[in-house]
């Protein structure tokens, strides 16, 4: 079987179509129904449900699929290792992040990263943690950005404990005028994204006695300070969600603080690409160059 088979199916998994895997690949929609074709006669068994609107795999094509991209991301590997060794420094990293490690993190690693290797290719696959977890697994990015805890079958380093804080109107004010207890809290209603009430944002609302009832679900973090200045409720977001972010709102740590830990996580494959290895430096670097004695990470501290 060619490498050209396993591309195309991969692509075709990505894509949910013939027609844009094509376009993606830069061959016709025929090349791509051939190749599928083949690979499910060799196999023996069929690997996508074909459908009008697009296919999906079948559940033999599911059990596949992740050593299809093992074998690619081998294969790119490879490709790697034989470029650095003749100093050519090629190679392509692929990352995966959450919405604000993307807003506030990447662009200066990035940036960074690019001014030394210029001839690496990056991309960037925005998700929520159990997506970015599971592509990290199936080795469709080469690096990813979640919170503790992860699984033990990834390669896991914390990075940054993370402050969550609550977003109140500007007509609120904590009794004590520094943090938000129980009592300021009272009935009033939450705003939070449905992914957060699952994570270390639930042990914060069950502290302060906060039922499901009480609570309501926007889109995204910004529709949340939005909600909260038109004093619709009280928001609760992590620091980091919180510095890009503008509004006409307070502020405040709770009277018991709370945090969610950022953690970097790779698979045991990917890590050794040279690509991951210098992107994972960069990242250490720059964190522990922001963050100082708050950073959790391997880097070396000044």
């Amino acid at each position: 079987m060619a490498i050209f088979q396993y591309e195309v199916f991969a692509k075709v998994v990505a894509c949910q179509t013939f027609n844009q895997a094509a376009q993606a690949l830069h061959v016709t929609p025929s090349a791509i129904s051939h190749s599928i074709n083949q690979f499910e006669t060799e196999l023996g068994f069929p690997l996508f449900i074909r459908r009008r609107t697009g296919v999906e795999l079948t559940s033999d094509g599911q059990a596949i699929y992740p050593l299809v991209q093992a074998i690619l991301n081998m294969e790119a590997q490879l490709k790697q290792v034989a470029a650095n060794i003749q100093g050519l420094n090629a190679g392509s990293i692929r990352i995966g992040a959450f919405s604000s490690v993307c807003i506030n993190w990447l662009p200066p690693v990035i940036q960074a990263f690019r001014q030394q290797f210029p001839s690496i290719e990056i991309s960037i696959i925005q998700g929520t943690f159990t997506q970015i977890e599971q592509m990290v697994r199936q080795g469709r990015v080469d690096l990813g950005f979640s919170t503790l805890p992860v699984d033990d079958d990834l390669i896991v380093e914390p990075l940054l404990a993370d402050p969550i804080r609550c977003v109140t109107p500007t007509s609120f004010v904590p009794a004590n005028r520094e943090s938000v207890t129980l009592n300021d809290i009272g009935s009033r209603h939450f705003i939070l994204q449905q992914i957060d009430y699952d994570g270390d944002t639930k042990k914060a609302l069950d502290r302060y006695d906060v039922t499901t009832s009480s609570i309501s679900y926007s889109i995204d973090d910004q529709s949340i300070l939005s909600m909260v200045e038109s004093d619709l409720g009280l928001g609760i977001l992590p620091e980091l969600a919180l510095q890009k972010l503008t509004g006409r709102v307070h502020i405040y740590p709770f009277d018991q603080p709370f945090y969610r830990t950022i953690c970097m996580i790779s698979n045991k494959v990917q890590v050794k690409t040279p690509s991951t290895r210098l992107m994972i430096e960069t990242i250490r670097h720059h964190l522990a160059e922001v963050y100082d004695q708050r950073y959790l990470g391997n880097a070396p501290r000044d």
